[in-house]
């Protein structure tokens, strides 16, 4: 297995060689959105799915990075419930890109806490991951990543995949146990993530 490099520009991190989750572009310079294009662009990017409800960067994708392949696949974040109809648009999406094998999707929202960091959640269960593997390897490499929507996503793919109800109850377990014993400041993270300029 080839490890993908740190990424210095951009607001993104790699979970697996294929699979990127984090932040958007920067908002507020032009240029050093073009960079962090640039950078991910260097690094294999193929694919970008955009889960900010908020904002829309097809255009600029477009303009600056014609080969990469855009989907806006907005959602608001503020602690709803997130119908399993958003997962399994957004996760076909990222799979069937992934079929080809030189792909590679980011899955990103705006601070790169939740949003993304869940939708690429709901591609590892897709592919196979273990619920709790799936989410300390998110935290792993992105240690600001809440993954607020994880319950929703796991409810999601338990019910696609026909989850007995012993294993729904022992998996939802399995990841209220892992939150409690690795817990999240999220208002510290935001705010941190604001005075940054995020």
């Amino acid at each position: 297995m080839t490890i993908r490099p740190d990424l210095e520009h951009a607001n993104a991190v790699f979970v697996t060689e294929r699979l990127l989750v984090g932040g958007d572009l920067d908002q507020r310079d032009d240029h050093l959105a073009g960079r962090q294009l640039d950078e991910l662009v260097a690094a294999g990017l193929t694919h970008v799915i955009d889960a900010r409800v908020e904002a829309d960067d097809r255009e600029f994708v477009e303009r600056h990075a014609p080969g990469v392949t855009y989907l806006w696949h907005g959602m608001d974040d503020a602690g709803q419930r997130v119908p399993p109809a958003w997962f399994e648009a957004g996760v076909a999406w990222v799979l069937e890109a992934l079929e080809d094998p030189d792909a590679v999707v980011l899955t990103h929202c705006h601070m790169g806490i939740n949003r993304g960091p869940s939708l690429g959640y709901a591609v590892l269960l897709a592919q196979g991951v273990d619920p709790v593997d799936a989410i300390a390897a998110i935290r792993a490499v992105r240690p600001i990543s809440a993954v607020a929507y994880a319950e929703d996503a796991l409810r999601w793919h338990q019910h696609r995949t026909s989850a007995s109800s012993s294993e729904r109850r022992r998996d939802r377990a399995r990841l209220r146990a892992w939150r409690q014993e690795n817990p999240l400041d999220v208002l510290r993270i935001i705010a941190q993530q604001r005075r940054a300029g995020a």
